[in-house]
């Protein structure tokens, strides 16, 4: 099975697969910092702990290597600010892909989530049969619908979904960027 790249250079931001327990004091401190910032939109930050953060990054290699879901350190000038995946949901087809991401407050309003999401869209995109990339919000984060809409990701549908975080409204935002889509817009900025 091909896999996406373990490790993705954007000159001054690398994405890199975590490196277990090496990783956990990082990213446990980076977690703990952002919670607030996190909390309104991110169901699994009310059962953030350090055990939690060890299960999650324990879980990591299998995940990988199963094609299952591919997440990755965002790191910044050497730093760890954030987490962002690739990963195929249980009901999502096998041509399909779904990528998600979130930052350190610190980190946001730079452009980081969006270039983190045009690098997860490329490597979508290298795993064979994969026709679709989708990102997937709460129709109130307009923070997280920003990003897909800069990458040229059309608003594919809106679904209810269960509140599981306290901001969330009940109403799932879902865009779509298919493989011919990306092709196109790629060549539209070579010229």
């Amino acid at each position: 099975m091909d896999l996406p790249q373990p490790v993705i250079e954007l000159d001054d931001l690398t994405l890199r697969r975590f490196n277990g327990e090496a990783d956990l004091p990082e990213l446990f401190r980076v977690i703990e910092e952002s919670l607030e910032h996190l909390r309104p939109w991110m169901p699994w930050v009310a059962e953030h702990s350090l055990a939690k953060t060890t299960e999650f990054l324990a879980s990591r290699p299998e995940r990988w290597a199963s094609g299952e879901d591919f997440t990755y350190a965002v790191v910044l000038d050497g730093a760890i600010v954030g987490s962002c995946g690739l990963f195929r949901c249980g009901d999502t087809p096998a041509s399909g892909r779904e990528i998600g991401y979130w930052l350190h407050p610190a980190a946001t309003g730079r452009g980081i989530a969006t270039r983190t999401a045009r690098a997860l869209v490329e490597q979508a995109f290298r795993l064979p049969g994969v026709d679709y990339v989708e990102v997937v919000h709460d129709a109130a984060n307009r923070a997280s619908g920003a990003v897909p809409a800069r990458l040229g990701f059309i608003e594919h549908l809106r679904r209810p979904a269960e509140r599981l975080a306290p901001a969330e409204t009940g109403e799932d935002q879902i865009w779509r960027l298919t493989r011919r889509q990306a092709e196109a817009l790629a060549a539209a900025n070579m010229c």
